[in-house]
């Protein structure tokens, strides 16, 4: 704002500012801010909520955004039946682009501008399905922008890499971090306390 101050420390009860999703879908897991919107992974769903925004439908289906007074406007499900299940620590963006695994289902999923693909299926359909059934530990999830890469890691066990040059999972890693993270195109581990 102009001003400086934004008032984001104050709730007035006639500004519409939360919003309900069908609680079938189980709890939100985790909030994620793209461009203009916001993305609700849910346990089994993946919502869109437009932000000061609404869409309006015409009679063919498709919509036109339109001005709103209402924090949160309109909440649209993505295609396909997949959530971030109980395992937000999977999840990873860059740029367009948000990773997450769905262990419930046994897979991974690329979330980008087209909508939800199950990159699992790149080759690796048997390896997670096996995996996530038998793995008991944690699993998180990085992006390491060096490489272009998105590592899905099983802790104490074993770490594996999606590129998106190749369109598929490229290598096991020899390491099996607690914690990952880019910044500044370096990518940092965390093991044993330690930051590699």
């Amino acid at each position: 704002t102009r001003s400086g101050v934004n008032n984001s420390n104050q709730f007035t009860t006639a500004i519409k500012i939360t919003k309900d999703l069908p609680n079938t879908y189980g709890s939100i897991q985790k909030l994620h801010a793209r461009d203009t919107d916001l993305i609700a992974l849910c346990e089994d769903k993946i919502f869109k909520i437009l932000a000061n925004k609404d869409a309006l439908f015409n009679a063919d289906g498709n919509t036109n955004v339109t001005s709103s007074n209402n924090v949160l406007g309109q909440t649209i499900p993505f295609a396909g039946e997949f959530g971030i299940s109980k395992n937000p620590e999977t999840f990873a963006s860059y740029g367009f682009r948000a990773y997450f695994t769905d262990k419930s289902r046994g897979t991974v999923i690329r979330l980008s501008r087209d909508g939800i693909t199950e990159i699992a299926d790149k080759g690796m359909s048997d390896y997670f399905e096996d995996k996530f059934k038998s793995h008991t530990g944690a699993i998180s999830g990085s992006y390491d922008e060096a490489s272009g890469s998105y590592n899905v890691t099983f802790h104490n066990d074993e770490s594996v890499s999606f590129k998106e040059r190749v369109d598929g999972w490229v290598t096991r890693l020899s390491f099996t971090p607690e914690f990952a993270a880019s910044l500044n195109n370096e990518y940092y581990t965390i093991d044993s306390g330690q930051l590699w």
